[in-house]
């Protein structure tokens, strides 16, 4: 048996140990992995008829190939946001322009599906969240045995309680607020940490429940800015050190306004996030005349080795992929449910992102994470 690995979307601590898992539980039952370059972009990027083009974007995985790999972080395999299901006319490779014609998107799912018949991949494993995930779901119904590993520090992959590399990013998130309490305190002024989290604000929520910061904003409960500054004036003075912090999700929005987008929509209709965090700033400082700080954490918290709890699920998730691989139970996603591990129909992948369960975690009136029942729910809550 081959089998195909890949990621796509964003990088997150844990994918080189989870590839690496897999590689080596795939060989110590004798069969072969090949790795994708660049996500769903190296098969659409794969001629099979230029052998330089097929080496550029398929790469041979052996035990010795992936030993250093988990040293580090991001995947050493890269990634892309490439959906084949729909390229864009200019990024249609060069050797399929005769292929195509009007405006796009164009749909190259044939070709890709011809690369994996050409590379012998018996079962592909995709790695990544929702929108790379949705298009493993495409391969397994265009006949594709496919496996998908859930992956997003976002934490909002729908039929799993948790997806690789969130647990680092609110370890990640959590530690720098706690830095940030010395300049802030120091100053006197008003901190405004903006976070990643497009639709979901988990990764915010958690992370103020954690690090014990004065009032979380998130995409799924617009805000009213003169709430926020009243409550974040009477939080500074009531702190001894006179200060106040407030979390702030990159989808969040204004009561009324809408996210703060720009550039153009990607292959799976996302434009980049950012800039909330500090428009939300200078009008906190324009009617309370406080000083401010503004932090942008966003790619930090992404970056660098896995804390334990993301090394074991990566690697156990990695194991159980390619176990359900090898005994030729395809069309699954494994997954982390009620505290154990299992599998689920990959077609939980099209329902959406999960969202924060507002009623149960989240004070909105006051902008501030409250939990107010632990028993029975998972791990993180959510």
């Amino acid at each position: 048996m081959r089998i195909g690995i890949l990621t796509g979307g964003g990088d997150v601590p844990g994918l080189n140990p989870c590839i690496k898992a897999v590689v080596n539980r795939v060989h110590e039952e004798g069969h072969e992995v090949v790795g994708v370059r660049r996500g769903w972009g190296g098969l659409l990027n794969t001629n099979p008829d230029d052998p330089g083009s097929v080496a550029a974007n398929l790469i041979t995985l052996d035990p010795g190939v992936v030993r250093k790999v988990d040293r580090s972080g991001g995947t050493f395999l890269h990634s892309s946001r490439t959906n084949p299901g729909k390229v864009k006319t200019a990024d249609v490779p060069d050797f399929l322009a005769g292929s195509v014609s009007g405006d796009g998107p164009h749909d190259l799912t044939a070709h890709a599906l011809k690369v994996i018949e050409h590379a012998g991949i018996d079962v592909l494993i995709p790695i990544g969240g929702d929108d790379t995930l949705s298009y493993g779901l495409r391969m397994h119904q265009e006949g594709v045995p496919t496996i998908a590993i859930p992956k997003t520090m976002d934490n909002d992959v729908n039929g799993t309680d948790y997806c690789i590399g969130f647990s680092t990013a609110v370890t990640r998130g959590v530690e720098f607020i706690h830095n940030l309490r010395t300049s802030t305190g120091s100053h006197e002024r008003i901190a405004v940490v903006e976070l990643f989290g497009r639709y979901s604000g988990e990764t915010s929520l958690i992370t103020a429940y954690l690090a014990g910061v004065d009032r979380a904003l998130i995409p799924e409960v617009p805000f009213d800015i003169d709430r926020v500054c009243d409550l974040l004036m009477a939080d500074k003075a009531k702190n001894p050190s006179n200060y106040s912090m407030v979390t702030i999700s990159e989808g969040a929005t204004l009561a009324g306004g809408e996210m703060m987008l720009s550039g153009e929509a990607d292959a799976y209709g996302h434009r980049k996030l950012g800039g909330i965090g500090q428009l939300t700033g200078e009008l906190i400082k324009e009617r309370t005349g406080e000083g401010i700080i503004y932090q942008q954490v966003g790619y930090l918290m992404r970056s660098g080795s896995p804390d334990s709890l993301d090394l074991m699920v990566a690697t156990n998730y990695a194991v159980m992929a390619a176990d359900l691989a090898l005994d030729g139970s395809t069309g699954r996603m494994v997954a982390l449910r009620n505290g154990s591990y299992s599998s689920v129909p990959i077609s939980v992948t099209g329902e959406g992102v999960k969202r924060v369960d507002v009623d149960e975690l989240y004070d909105a009136p006051n902008y501030r994470p409250t939990v107010r029942h632990v028993r029975g729910k998972p791990m993180f809550l959510y």
